[in-house]
């Protein structure tokens, strides 16, 4: 009996979480103090959101400034993969809800004609979309391993270019003073 109600239970999780960090975003920016850590929870945090938004980019941006901009990189893209379940979990359980749904039916198009390469190019660009992806990967029955294998890869380059401008900017910051 409780089986049915799944699908709706999975997407009041995935929005509910949504909106407790977004309501409490403010808060997260004190992680950053934790070094690499740090921005590895931000990160994790600021994409477990879905269509709400958190810049993590900004944490990527100011510890590459800070940090070993390559290390800032791969664990902000480890930790915005992970944070990206929620869409991912939202699709899994809330198939049957979210294929209604006229802008899941375009990513599904896109999903179906190429396949994991909308899932990386999507990671790679800063953009809102992504959370959509996330969602028709899990109602697609995408394996977890490979949706995390190909988000991470997409994020890494994101993050790592992101993390470079922040330490090339401060460096340049540097020689001006």
């Amino acid at each position: 009996m409780l089986k049915k109600y799944y699908p709706y239970i999975g997407v009041a999780f995935a929005l509910g979480l949504s909106l407790i960090i977004f309501i409490n975003r403010d808060k997260f920016v004190n992680l950053g103090n934790y070094g690499y850590l740090g921005i590895f929870l931000i990160s994790v945090l600021g994409n477990a959101t879905i269509i709400l938004p958190v810049p993590v980019i900004l944490t990527a941006f100011i510890g590459g400034g800070i940090f070993n901009p390559l290390i800032v990189g791969t664990v902000a893209a480890l930790g915005a993969s992970l944070g990206e379940l929620t869409g991912y979990l939202a699709g899994a359980g809330g198939k049957g809800i979210i294929e209604k749904k006229k802008s899941i039916a375009k990513m599904k198009k896109w999903m179906d004609r190429y396949g994991l390469w909308v899932l990386f190019i999507l990671a790679v660009i800063p953009n809102p979309a992504f959370d959509l992806a996330g969602i028709v990967a899990g109602a697609s029955g995408i394996k977890v391993q490979r949706f995390l294998i190909v988000v991470w890869l997409g994020k890494l380059i994101k993050f790592v270019a992101i993390s470079l401008l922040g330490g090339g900017s401060a460096l340049f910051i540097d020689k001006l003073s």
